[in-house]
């Protein structure tokens, strides 16, 4: 697994993630929510500036990390599943290293994680369950583990697609095995510290979320049976919910606040909010609503001022406490969104970019503009950080300006 190094660039400082960060799936707080401000309200006809653009990630659905002066990702070289480090001002390619054998499946090659950046470490799991504890100054290898093969897992239908989640110092994943259905390990070394042992769901495709719940922290996820909470301190699970999941591909992260998780999937499902309650040191749930308004496939929901946005054949707008639908739109069809600064960052599967307002009362569009096609889903999820909106599309990663003061 030895890294390739393009060049000699400063090591990324070991410091707390700062505003200008993403450094996992969904940003910071692995909610989709972006803290920018001072971006564009509208865009113009052929969309925002252009900053970079590369063209050289191979194969995969991973969007991206961003920590310091530089970019993480996943992709494919030649036949392996592989960690790119890019330099955050230019795109150009710091290191690679390659994590394992990259698998093919119908639907598209290649990994469909993201990697997690703790400090000066990347953490990063591949389709084929390759976990790997890399150095974030020049990609060498910390540790290294197979999460199917130590705790007897196989794999999914469309492949892995979890990423990591660092919670203290625990390194979260789900395996999917009879009485490991998810596990924690020693974030430093990769030692097992607990296996959720009464839980032994096949994994789903989604990641998992951990959150305080009345002073109990509790791991979320969904399974491929139901959404279920364990315990952070010993895995034990605690609560499982089969309503908001399907028999096929239960994709999205779950979104909480106020002692709250909500969980949804598509394929003719919809989704439920769950209200959580801790007593004895453990958490129960019980389901405040379910809703058929909003079945998301993978491309995520967003909570903003009490609402939830997310697409399901089209974009579609509820109210969180309530499940109340708001409005329903095709918008740009059905994709992926992040939330930055007021606005709606909207991405279709069909290489369509777009802008709209959080607004709960109308769905009202700002602008969008095409990407070229790679002959595949455009399924990577968008990122907005440090004023620039990053789209990954295959082996294809282009970052635009959307800084307001420098696109009067």
């Amino acid at each position: 697994m030895a890294a390739k190094i393009a060049n000699d660039a400063a090591a990324p400082n070991a410091s707390p993630s700062g505003p200008a960060d993403w450094p996992q799936w969904r940003g910071p707080e692995r909610n989709g929510l972006s803290k920018d401000t001072g971006l564009l309200k509208q865009w113009p006809p052929s969309g925002p500036r252009q900053s970079w653009s590369i063209s050289n990630l191979g194969e995969g659905f991973g969007s991206i990390a961003v920590k310091d002066d530089r970019i993480y990702t996943q992709g494919t070289s030649a036949s392996a599943s592989v960690v790119f480090c890019l330099n955050r001002a230019d795109g150009k390619a710091i290191w690679s290293a390659a994590l394992g054998p990259k698998l093919e499946e119908g639907r598209g090659n290649g990994p469909r994680s993201t990697p997690t950046i703790d400090d000066d470490r990347v953490y990063a799991l591949t389709e084929n369950g390759d976990l790997a504890c890399l150095n974030a100054r020049d990609g060498s290898p910390v540790w290294r583990k197979n999460i199917l093969k130590e705790f007897g897992g196989s794999n999914i239908r469309w492949l892995i697609s979890e990423s990591p989640l660092v919670d203290g110092a625990r390194l979260i994943v789900s395996p999917g095995a009879r009485g490991a259905g998810i596990v924690a390990l020693d974030k430093m070394t990769g030692a097992e510290i607990w296996r959720s042992k009464d839980l032994s769901d096949r994994a789903g495709y989604a990641s998992c979320i951990a959150a305080d719940v009345g002073g109990v922290r509790t791991i979320m996820n969904f399974t491929e049976r139901a959404a279920v909470g364990v315990r952070a301190s010993d895995g034990k699970l605690m609560w499982s919910h089969s309503s908001p999941a399907n028999d096929t591909a239960n994709c999205a992260t779950p979104v909480f606040q106020d002692n709250k998780v909500f969980f949804t999937s598509g394929y003719g499902t919809g989704g439920a909010l769950l209200g959580l309650t801790a007593q004895n040191g453990e958490v129960s749930a019980r389901e405040l609503y379910f809703t058929k308004d909003i079945q998301n496939h993978h491309g995520g929901v967003v909570l903003v001022n009490g609402y939830i946005y997310g697409f399901s054949t089209a974009l579609t707008c509820i109210e969180f406490a309530t499940g109340k639908k708001m409005w329903v739109n095709r918008s740009v069809g059905k994709g992926s969104l992040t939330y930055a600064d007021g606005m709606l960052y909207l991405f279709s599967e069909r290489n369509v970019v777009g802008l709209a307002e959080a607004n709960p009362n109308a769905y009202v569009e700002k602008g969008r503009f095409s990407i070229p096609d790679q002959g595949i889903e455009s399924w990577a999820h968008p990122v907005v950080i440090g004023g620039k909106l990053y789209i990954r599309n295959q082996g294809t990663l282009t970052a635009y300006d959307v800084k307001a003061r420098e696109n009067p």
